[in-house]
């Protein structure tokens, strides 16, 4: 199956060059770039093979006529226009930017401060959570952000089985540098960063409405959450943990995450708090529970790849389903180091 990359010279566009050089059915037919058009892969992603592969640009008309599925990694709205005319050329999309995450223009409107150029588009696409939400034979598929893929694998079972107040949910998320993407800001350097962690978005940041439309897509009626992320010196890796009230017990709370992800080959519910070295370079996501009886609080964790499971390989697991393949082919299950 051929394939297109759009947005191959940054960080989530070169993990999916990597997934897919490594993928059994796919292969890939075009590496797309805007800033970088003209260079070879590996002036700007040197740690992959077929380096002296050339990046065109992100023009959908230059796509060869064998390709069936087209990988957008690209900045905030910039999807939008090319995600629609792949659409018009039969080609399926799997959308890892924001474009079409969200289900209403109001909603959009909330996160992003501004109208979506195609709000009667919004509703036609398929949130990509496959652990919770259906994508088999879809045509266009949104993939979810790193924080509400953490934060939903973390409590949506819980909350849709009324363990949970759902009106007072706490998320704190700690995530890699990567996950703000590769271009040059000065907030990013290595000076700014280290030895030192940062929250950001308080309050206002553009993930919450996409975590809280993640909770009603998975039947938590209206969902409120407070989340907070935070910025520390590692490159990747994500932890989220979620408190919220509730009148459970962790036996219950546990063997409700367990029967959620039973079947799933990339959802492992453990004993112990996740470590994001556990994860990291894998498309495993490793949650854990408690109560904590004193205050009426259930913790949930959740330890994912900010660019494998929140990124790159949740959207080869998407298009793994969109085309009738076992969900789990071309990606692992392995972390990075003990």
């Amino acid at each position: 199956m051929q394939t297109a990359v759009f947005g191959a010279s940054g960080y989530a566009g070169g993990e999916v060059v990597k997934i897919i050089d490594g993928h059994p059915e796919m292969s890939v037919g075009f590496l797309g770039a805007h800033s970088r058009a003209g260079v070879s892969l590996g002036s700007v992603q040197p740690h992959l093979g077929g380096g002296d592969r050339v990046l065109a640009d992100n023009d959908p008309a230059q796509l060869p006529d064998d390709v069936e599925v087209a990988f957008l990694a690209l900045p905030h709205g910039k999807s939008t226009e090319t995600a629609l005319s792949l659409r018009d050329r039969g080609i399926k999309v799997v959308d890892l930017g924001s474009d079409f995450r969200l289900d209403s223009n109001d909603r959009y409107l909330r996160g992003y401060g501004s109208d979506h150029p195609h709000p009667e588009q919004l509703a036609d696409w398929a949130y990509g959570l496959p652990e919770l939400f259906e994508v088999a034979d879809e045509d266009q598929v949104a993939a979810p952000g790193c924080y509400p893929t953490a934060v939903l694998l973390a409590i949506a079972p819980l909350a849709a089985a009324g363990l949970v107040d759902q009106t007072s949910i706490v998320a704190d998320c700690l995530s890699g540098v990567s996950g703000a993407g590769r271009s040059a800001r000065d907030d990013l350097t290595f000076g700014a960063i280290a030895e030192g962690v940062r929250g950001y978005g308080l309050t206002n940041h553009r993930h919450r409405p996409e975590i809280e439309m993640g909770l009603e897509l998975a039947g938590v009626p209206e969902p409120r959450v407070v989340f907070t992320p935070h910025l520390v010196p590692m490159l990747r890796g994500e932890l989220a943990t979620v408190t919220v009230p509730t009148d459970t017990d962790v036996e219950t709370a546990r063997s409700v995450l367990k029967e959620a992800y039973d079947a799933s080959p990339f959802v492992s519910v453990i004993d112990t708090p996740p470590q994001t070295r556990w994860v990291v370079g894998s498309n495993q996501a490793m949650v854990a529970v408690w109560v904590d009886e004193w205050t009426g609080r259930l913790i949930s964790q959740c330890g994912i790849d900010n660019l494998v499971k929140g990124a790159a390989g949740q959207a080869v697991q998407c298009a793994n389903l969109m085309f009738g393949l076992p969900e789990s082919t071309g990606l692992s299950t392995a972390g990075w180091m003990p």
